[in-house]
């Protein structure tokens, strides 16, 4: 971590000279930019005057009236209010995207078309911007209209069948993934868009649908069913293919254990005091740990119940078997592991005071990416941004008078 601060101080972040002109609200949307802007992009916020993004009256908790929920992803932006559906707003929009990389949006298909800013008509003002459109299930389709919300499409996208308890009800995973993964594959696909506009100076548009995102993270359980025909069902902790693989009720609370090969089941036996069954014919390998899953679940959990979690914790590490605890969120934000990688930043909010984000996940060597601004207040750089445009104060007093801004 030193040497990444060393770097800090004379670096230039990788997408630094990037805009982008983010016109997104609630999760996915955000998320796509928030990455974009840790790196280094400019990324101004578009947000409907008065009201602003959905997420700033999703809770409580708020900390002063802002909503945690939204501050969660929305650091390293500049929020900008502008009605889109005034006829004013049109020569603003129209300079914003003359000067940006990139425009991202995640309305229902159709309504840009309505605002008179589709592809189409966005790529005659700059035909080098990368637009992409985040939508439920994506700009074609019979879907294409529906409302995508995230509990919809883990149902949808086959994420909750295989998620819970065996025999119980359908469970979707506890935090919003079906919008995290259109937002992390979004910022993808305009890395890779942005690469091509390097080499082919050309721009293009992107159409992100969560629906098939939810699906290509569907991977080796899709591909079990495509192998055997055999419907995926859920198994709580458990792994499909891999026994055992799973967390086991300790004495005060439950440890995970993966004992992800043969190799490792050995170890495992040795140190859990099970030696009588390591290389029992219906126990020895993998293939038939899995066929035998419910008669060797049952033999472990009565061993690892006999322990404290931490105790079993120090027997199975130091034995070399991958074990770990089942934190909560007061556990995991004060961990030493996650503390020393910087997975919890401090920022300086407007009206907030001070309030903690979660950190970078991706650590450049050369190029880092840093957390300099908290979350925007609503429309807490229009006149800044405005002012960038070249518009005096006159003209910006009239925009509001008219809630253009």
């Amino acid at each position: 971590m030193q040497e990444i601060d060393e770097v800090k101080k004379t670096m230039v972040r990788p997408l630094e000279g990037i805009k982008v002109l983010d016109l997104s609200r609630a999760l996915a949307g955000p998320y796509c930019t928030m990455m974009l802007a840790d790196m280094g992009a400019d990324v101004i916020k578009l947000e409907m005057p008065g009201r602003g993004d959905d997420s700033r009256a999703w809770g409580p908790p708020f900390v002063d009236g802002e909503s945690a929920y939204f501050m969660s992803v929305n650091r390293n932006k500049k929020s900008m209010t502008l009605n889109l559906k005034k006829e004013k707003a049109m020569e603003i929009i129209h300079k914003l995207i003359k000067q940006s990389d990139v425009l991202l949006e995640n309305f229902r298909p159709g309504t840009m078309e309505k605002l008179k800013l589709s592809y189409e008509e966005v790529k005659k003002i700059n035909p080098n911007i990368i637009f992409c459109s985040i939508s439920g299930f994506g700009q074609d389709g019979p879907y294409r209209l529906l409302p995508g919300m995230d509990q919809v499409l883990q149902g949808m996208g086959g994420l909750m069948s295989i998620t819970g308890e065996p025999n119980g009800p359908p469970m979707k995973v506890g935090v919003a993934v079906a919008d995290i993964a259109g937002g992390m594959f979004a910022a993808y696909g305009i890395l890779v868009a942005l690469f091509n506009r390097e080499k082919k100076d050309e721009g293009q548009s992107i159409d992100l649908s969560l629906l098939d995102c939810q699906i290509a993270w569907l991977t080796y359980r899709a591909g079990s069913y495509f192998a055997s025909g055999e419907i995926p069902k859920p198994l709580g902790s458990g792994h499909p293919v891999i026994v055992p693989y799973q967390a086991f009720k300790a004495k005060d609370g439950y440890v995970n254990i993966a004992a992800g090969n043969d190799q490792l089941w050995q170890k495992f036996c040795k140190a859990a005091g099970l030696e009588n069954i390591m290389n029992k014919k219906s126990f020895a390998t993998n293939e038939v740990r899995v066929e035998n899953r419910e008669e060797l679940i049952e033999i472990i959990g009565k061993v690892i119940s006999t322990k404290d979690s931490e105790e079993w914790l120090k027997i199975l590490t130091d034995a070399g078997v991958p074990c770990g605890p089942i934190f909560n969120m007061e556990k995991i934000f004060s961990d030493p592991q996650v503390l020393h990688r910087e997975m919890v930043k401090e920022l300086d909010h407007k009206t907030a005071g001070k309030v903690k984000v979660t950190g970078i996940p991706i650590k450049l060597s050369k190029t880092p990416g840093e957390l300099l601004t908290a979350p925007p207040v609503l429309g807490q750089h229009t006149i800044e941004i405005l002012s960038d445009l070249g518009y005096n104060e006159d003209a910006i007093k009239e925009y509001y008078q008219d809630n253009v801004i």
